[in-house]
């Protein structure tokens, strides 16, 4: 069996490339169609891709192809159309921010399973890192393209012969925008890379509750949309220790924001290895989230998996996630994102309240094995 795996473009690890990944694990020696490649920004990660066959479109040649890529959105479907994926019998695209991948051309015979991750947030009024609205000929620019391209995403929707989504809530809004029904199977999480102490700084979940260190943390994207805003004013105003750790636009205005509360206390760690993300979930009082339509939520399940609880919105991902008032709480709901519910959530919070055992528990119904194990079932199932 020829297995292709198509991606919409590498040049930032998140959650979407660790789906990839995944997938990778599952069929070693399928090559990688993607838009675009770019190693250099992909800095410590760029290990992870070594060795990978990757065949990226005609547009890798195009000048200045790294800042164009985002306007080039429009002409997606043209990038993956033009690759030849008529020899593979099992093609498996990854869509997430853009509706890129799926749009792919397969043979009759051809079994195309496209795992969504979302349909494309900027497409149909989700908050998004980016604010073409700001100013008023960007505003009427990007409703005419945005027109365009929801019509080339609904088309190139209807290709796929399979459609899986990340989570329940990408399910219904699959079903909403796209007329199509599809399966649900969870994004992979490497459940024993958290878990097992194999190193000196991992916190047995029996000694956690005695654990010195006292902060809560934000593992994030320092983009619109991701809500940390509101976690920088919360604990401006209360004086709790803070540590954030990630990078985006965002970030140096989040640390006049901090300034302007006199949080001492509020540190920002910026980019973080692996290791010591881990590290940094495994002593943390608790992870703290603040997007209210997240997709899904992986690092919410990592810190569960640490055994830490989480404070997540009651909404989006987070509702499949997090178990209420057990491996953690749910503050405020669609639209009530704010510092007062924020605010109040944590006033109410109590760490000692929290079994290490129950956030584990549920943390393992998101296995990298079990999402290896649900793909293949769901290949052997389908093709002819």
């Amino acid at each position: 069996m020829k297995v292709a795996l198509v991606h919409d473009y590498l040049r930032e690890y998140g959650g979407a490339e660790r789906v990839l990944e995944a997938l990778h694990e599952i069929f070693p020696d399928a090559p990688v169609y993607t838009a675009y490649y770019n190693s250099e920004s992909l800095g410590e990660n760029r290990k992870r891709f070594a060795g990978w066959d990757i065949k990226p479109s005609w547009f890798q040649k195009f000048p200045f192809a790294n800042k164009l890529l985002s306007p080039f959105r429009l002409f997606g479907p043209v990038m993956f159309e033009s690759f030849d994926l008529s020899e593979y019998d099992l093609v498996i695209s990854s869509s997430s921010a853009t509706h890129l991948a799926k749009s792919v051309i397969t043979k009759p015979g051809t079994l195309h399973i496209s795992y969504i991750h979302t349909p494309p947030r900027f497409l149909y009024g989700y908050v998004t890192s980016f604010n073409y609205k700001k100013h008023w000929w960007t505003r009427l620019g990007g409703e005419l393209i945005n027109h365009i391209m929801r019509i080339y995403d609904f088309e190139v929707s209807q290709r796929p012969d399979i459609l899986i989504a990340n989570s329940k809530n990408v399910q219904n809004r699959i079903k909403k925008f796209y007329r199509r029904d599809c399966v649900v199977i969870y994004p992979p999480v490497d459940i024993p890379a958290f878990r097992l102490p194999a190193t000196d700084y991992r916190i047995k979940a029996v000694d956690r509750r005695q654990k010195t260190e006292d902060y809560y943390l934000v593992l994030s994207r320092l983009v619109r949309g991701k809500g940390v805003e509101v976690v920088v004013e919360v604990y401006g105003k209360l004086g709790l220790p803070l540590k954030i750790a990630g990078t985006g636009p965002e970030l140096e205005n989040l640390k006049k924001l901090a300034t302007t509360y006199n949080l001492q206390s509020t540190t920002f760690l910026g980019w973080v290895s692996d290791e010591e993300r881990m590290k940094l979930l495994a002593n943390a009082k608790a992870l703290i989230v603040a997007s209210e339509d997240e997709d899904f939520g992986i690092t919410s399940i990592e810190a569960q998996a640490v055994g830490i609880p989480v404070i997540a919105p009651a909404s989006g991902g987070f509702l499949e996630t997090v178990v209420n008032n057990k491996t953690g709480l749910l503050y405020g709901g669609p639209g009530q994102v704010t510092v007062e519910a924020l605010t109040e959530a944590l006033q109410k919070f109590d760490p000692l309240k929290f079994n290490p055992q129950d956030c584990q528990k549920n943390a393992e119904k998101f296995s990298k094995e079990r999402f290896k194990k649900e793909i293949l079932e769901l290949v052997n199932k389908n093709l002819k």
